[in-house]
């Protein structure tokens, strides 16, 4: 990086929840930073709709707190009526039996987990509906000079971005993410055992139910499951064929005998990294930086803190650059 090009600035593409929290370390020390989003939303792999009237997480069916720090933004967030604490207990089915997973607490938002994205996001300069074409030397984004480039996204959809020379690539390349479609699924009235999620073991087409009107606290008889990678695969050309056979097996795993009022399938076609790192981000001599959940265990948590420490890692090489 030029020493002319010290004050332009960092641009962060990507406004899930480790580019919004890497905008707002950046923020907080003082370096300008924008965060640009291709679609019309923040929160990406957090996102969701409103269906019905009412929000719908589509994607992380919750979080978890390890992270002192992040603790403290999760009490905020509770504080201010964002967050619930949700439950330490979830469902096991398959293979026709019912068990139970004890474990920490699940964390859900009554507004759906993308309004916390929004929350952090507050203050920030974030263009949405940017499409970017290409990161390059410089660094640069389609040709907008930067002091650096954040790329805080799946593996996959950065490596579509930077130069093949970028210290980036070798980081990127060979890494595989494995699909899901949800499908989110609504009935008059619950005909199903209580319960708040379920994971579902060896299971053909499922991984996950959750019941989201547990989830968002107001009851609705709606429940989103999740498929297997293999079912995410042999429907990613139409997702909505996945539709027929995850409510099959929602009747089938929980005994519903009617069939739903409704439905809707979302592909994410990079769901969930199939390896963990053991960094929580990448910052590269050329500018070039990747943040993310596939930086540490994949969970909301990690993208947080991966976003976080890039953030501060970036304000502290851009402090010493103008010092």
């Amino acid at each position: 990086m030029g020493e002319e090009r010290v004050g332009v600035g960092v641009l962060v593409v990507g406004a899930g929840i480790a580019g919004v929290a890497c905008g707002h370390a950046l923020s907080a020390a003082g370096v300008p930073v924008r965060v640009l989003e291709r679609s019309g939303a923040v929160g990406g792999r957090m996102g969701g709709r409103v269906i019905h009237g009412r929000p719908v997480d589509m994607g992380a069916a919750y979080f978890t707190v390890r992270d002192a720090e992040f603790a403290e933004v999760v009490e905020r967030w509770r504080a201010a009526g964002l967050a619930r604490p949700w439950t330490s207990e979830l469902a096991v089915l398959g293979d026709g039996r019912r068990g139970r997973s004890p474990g920490p607490m699940r964390w859900a938002a009554p507004g759906g987990l993308a309004s916390l994205v929004a929350d952090l996001a507050a203050g920030l300069t974030i263009e949405l509906g940017h499409e970017i074409r290409h990161v390059g030397h410089g660094p640069e984004v389609d040709g907008t000079p930067a002091d650096v480039v954040v790329l805080a996204m799946p593996d996959p959809e950065a490596l579509r971005l930077v130069d093949p020379a970028s210290s980036a690539t070798a980081e990127l390349v060979g890494r595989e993410w494995r699909p899901v479609i949800t499908v989110v699924a609504g009935w008059s009235s619950r005909e199903w055992p209580e319960m708040s999620a379920a994971f579902v073991n060896d299971h053909p087409v499922l991984s996950l139910i959750a019941d989201d009107g547990d989830r968002r606290g107001d009851g609705a008889p709606v429940l989103v499951a999740h498929t297997t990678a293999d079912v995410a695969r042999a429907h990613e050309a139409d997702p909505a064929g996945a539709v027929g056979p995850a409510v099959e097996a929602i009747r089938e795993l929980l005994d519903v005998r009617t069939p739903p009022l409704w439905t809707v399938a979302h592909q994410w076609r990079h769901a969930a990294p199939a390896a963990d790192r053991d960094r929580p981000f990448h910052l590269g001599d050329d500018g070039i930086a990747l943040a993310g959940d596939s930086w540490g265990s994949s969970r909301v948590e990690t993208a947080w803190r991966s976003g976080t420490l890039l953030g501060r890692a970036v304000a502290a090489r851009l402090g010493a650059h103008r010092s």
